[in-house]
C-alpha cells in the first residue's frame, strides 16, 4: 500500500512543483480526486480572472452587476474546490485503514462500507462545484472582455474535464457499496451532472475556439 506522508502537510500548501511530484510518486495521495479538484479550481480561477479584467470597464458598464456577481460566485467555487483537495486526501486514510482490518474481523465489512460512503462525499461535491462554474463561464463568453475569450475557453475546458474526472471517484466507490439505494442515488446525481454540464462546458469551448479562429 502506498504511504500517506503527504497528508502531514496540507496538499494545498505545497508548491505546484511539489504537488505535481507528489501526484507522480508511488503514494496514495494526492491522486485523481485531488488532481480533478485542482483542475476545477484552476478553471474557476480563470473565470475570476476574466471577471476581474471586465469589471469597471466603461465598455462593459451595462453588465457591471452581472460581472460582479460572477466574480463572487467564481471565487466561492474556487475556494470550495481547493478545500476539497485536502478533503479527498483525508477521506482516503480511514478507507485504507478499513481495508487493512483482518478479514476474520466481523466489523470489517461495516467499517469499509462506512468509510467508502465518506469517501464519496468529496468527489460528488467536486462535481457540484464544477457544475456551478459552467453557467458562469457561459455568461462570461457573452459578457466578459473580448480580450480574454481564450481564458474563458481554458476555464470551460478545465471545469468540464474536472467534472468528468471527479465522477470517476464517485463511481469507483459506489460500485463497491452494499447499500445500493445510497449508491444509485449518488450515481444518478453524477450522471445528471455530467449529462447536463459536460456538454455545456464543451459548447463554450467550441464557441470560443470558433471565435478565436475567425480572428
Amino acid at each position: 500500500m502506498r504511504d500517506n506522508r503527504d497528508t502531514q502537510q496540507k496538499l494545498t500548501e505545497r508548491s505546484c512543483v511539489d504537488f505535481a511530484a507528489a501526484l507522480a510518486a508511488k503514494q496514495s495521495v494526492p491522486g485523481g480526486g485531488g488532481a480533478a479538484a485542482l483542475a476545477g479550481a484552476l478553471g474557476a480561477a480563470l473565470c475570476s480572472m476574466v471577471a476581474h479584467y471586465t469589471v469597471g470597464k466603461k465598455a462593459y458598464a451595462s453588465v457591471q452587476g452581472d460581472i460582479e456577481r460572477i466574480l463572487i460566485e467564481a471565487e466561492d467555487v474556487r475556494e470550495n474546490l481547493m478545500g476539497l483537495i485536502n478533503a479527498d486526501a483525508e477521506a482516503f486514510e480511514p478507507l485504507a485503514r478499513a481495508y487493512s482490518i483482518p478479514k476474520s474481523d466481523p466489523a470489517r465489512a461495516r467499517t469499509i462500507e462506512l468509510a467508502t460512503k465518506t469517501a464519496c462525499s468529496a468527489p460528488i461535491e467536486m462535481m457540484r462545484q464544477c457544475a456551478r462554474a459552467v453557467p458562469l463561464l457561459e455568461e462570461l463568453a457573452e459578457k466578459g472582455s473580448r480580450l480574454l475569450l481564450s481564458d474563458v475557453l481554458c476555464g470551460a475546458a478545465l471545469c468540464g474535464a474536472a467534472l468528468v474526472a471527479s465522477s470517476a471517484n464517485v463511481y469507483v466507490n459506489t460500485g463497491t457499496l452494499g447499500d445500493r439505494e445510497f449508491a444509485e442515488e449518488l450515481e444518478a446525481e453524477a450522471d445528471a451532472l455530467i449529462g447536463e454540464y459536460a456538454p455545456r462546458a464543451q459548447a463554450v469551448v467550441d464557441a470560443m475556439r470558433a471565435h478565436l479562429r475567425r480572428g
